[in-house]
């Protein structure tokens, strides 16, 4: 059984950042890419950043240049910088885990930002 727990959601003021953590336990076979989603009221989830086993990152065109996802292979977590924030960055934030053929998630952490 593979769990994540995320760490590192809040209240910031336009302009300001955030670091969102993400620690995965369990027995994780085929590992294959960790990331962060987000889903705002009345949206669907949507990719926010995500990196693979090799080290290759993507990110969602309204993040680039303001976020960086960053992994740590040996403690198995992956964190999120997150500056310059918007309000239309407000969302909650989940944890992803790639581990074929298995998707795992994180419980979520919200992040607001106020204008």
């Amino acid at each position: 059984q593979v769990q994540l727990v995320e760490s590192g959601g809040g209240l910031v003021q336009a302009g300001g950042s955030l670091r969102l953590s993400c620690a995965a336990s369990g027995s994780i076979f085929r590992f294959h890419a960790m990331g962060w989603y987000r889903q705002a009221p009345g949206q669907e989830r949507e990719l926010v950043a995500r990196i693979t086993s090799g080290g290759s990152t993507n990110y969602a065109d309204s993040v680039k240049g303001r976020f960086t996802i960053s992994r740590d292979s040996a403690k198995n977590t992956v964190s999120l910088q997150m500056s310059s924030l918007k309000a239309e960055d407000t969302a909650v934030y989940y944890c992803n885990l790639q581990a074929q053929p298995y998707v795992y998630w994180g419980q979520g952490t919200q992040v607001t930002v106020s204008s």
